[in-house]
């Protein structure tokens, strides 16, 4: 106990990972809606990342790709929308109200106004000329189930139109209409993506209607999303939490009150775990090993990684805008990096520093293992990391 407060150290917060993020092999779960919901939501801005992190933690990795577009596309249990800071991901679909008030309303507004701004700048038509766009858009996509921009535009050829965007500048450009006013629809809760024109892997998707839900309290929703992330990721510090939900650290604060979040000790001073969640967890009873996409959402759901990621590996397995790369996860830290070459084989490499010498034929053991599931799952298929790092490249050079 730390001035009444349970210590929560490293051993434990990387029992709790392994457990609550199905990881550890007697937690993986059976469905992709399991997945989900244990982890509050998928990175989906690299599409193959979505399926890869599903495969890692079902207990048939073999159904990954098959259940997860079943539930994305067929079912409607699982839905690709923005969420936390202006990213893509994948949301069980009974939170796509609390994602999109807690978080989506504020960065909607700002994109609003910027492309409203940007369009007056450039001598584009008024916000009048845009709303009329805009519900000739929708209407033809609720006409249409799902379409793509360029379907939509030969439905509404305004969304053709371009104009410049910061004239004069060093990043001046030119943008279509229907490439802003979509993401905007999209940040609004007006629009999802939709299935893509390819395989699982591509990143061509189409548009959907958003599915219904009601709107929210903004501050009620802020609560339960927090409260519903601290389950899957607590302990977190608040730097962590105003990181991951990129919300201002008064909301943040309030949220924590609201939603009964407990005060716990860590090594690097206050954290949080969910309300009545301070109990001991204790670690699982078999070693595991585990095999994350680039973007996962386990690798990129805290600030402050260093209680499970040392520090002296990130500029091999982080690009330069802070996008983790494929980790190799042995016991709830990162010990390497992998990659899948052209002619489809898994390799990865084990950071000498980050395993013990007397552990390393265990750990090679346990990723090997765990290597010939993702080559089951991949087949003929290829993949490359959107965001690609030092250590992804050197393994595939």
């Amino acid at each position: 106990m730390t001035d009444g407060r349970r210590h929560i150290g490293v051993a434990e917060r990387r029992a709790r990972l392994g457990l609550r993020h199905r990881l550890a092999g007697t937690a993986r779960a059976a469905t992709p809606e399991e997945v989900a919901a244990s982890l509050v939501a998928l990175h989906g801005t690299d599409p193959a990342t979505v399926h890869l992190a599903v495969a890692a933690r079902l207990a048939d990795p073999a159904k990954a790709v098959t259940e997860t577009e079943r539930a994305l596309y067929e079912d409607g249990t699982l839905v690709r929308m923005h969420g936390m800071r202006h990213t893509v991901f994948v949301f069980p679909t009974e939170l796509t109200a609390v994602v999109h008030a807690s978080t989506g309303l504020a960065v909607a507004a700002r994109e609003r106004a910027s492309l409203v701004k940007d369009m007056a700048s450039a001598g584009a038509p008024d916000a009048a000329w845009l709303a009329e766009v805009e519900a000739a858009t929708l209407a033809a996509l609720a006409r249409r189930g799902q379409a793509t921009a360029a379907e939509l535009a030969a439905d509404e050829p305004r969304l053709r139109e371009q104009f410049v965007y910061a004239a004069g500048r060093s990043y001046e450009g030119v943008h279509t209409v229907s490439t802003r006013l979509l993401r905007v629809l999209g940040v609004e809760g007006k629009v999802v993506r939709g299935r893509p024109l390819g395989s699982w892997t591509s990143s061509q998707f189409r548009w959907a209607p958003a599915p219904p839900h009601p709107e929210l309290d903004v501050a009620g929703a802020q609560a339960a999303l927090l409260g519903r992330w601290l389950r899957a990721c607590g302990p977190a510090t608040e730097a962590d939490l105003k990181w991951w939900t990129g919300w201002r650290v008064t909301e943040v604060r309030r949220a924590l009150s609201a939603s009964g979040a407990e005060e716990v000790a860590l090594d690097e001073g206050t954290g949080y775990v969910a309300e009545g969640d301070a109990a001991p967890v204790a670690a699982p009873g078999e070693p595991w090993a585990a095999l994350l996409p680039a973007l996962d959402p386990t690798a990129m759901a805290w600030q402050g990684r260093d209680w499970y990621l040392d520090p002296a590996l990130r500029p091999l397995l982080f690009d330069r805008s802070g996008n983790v790369g494929p980790t190799v996860w042995w016991n709830g830290r990162v010990v390497g990096g992998w990659a899948q070459r052209a002619d489809g084989e898994i390799v990865w490499r084990i950071l000498p520093e980050s395993v013990r010498r007397e552990a390393a034929a265990e750990v090679e053991a346990g990723v090997a293992a765990e290597a010939g599931r993702l080559g089951g799952l991949l087949g003929a298929t290829r993949i490359t990391p959107r965001f690609r790092t030092p250590l992804e490249r050197e393994l595939t050079a």
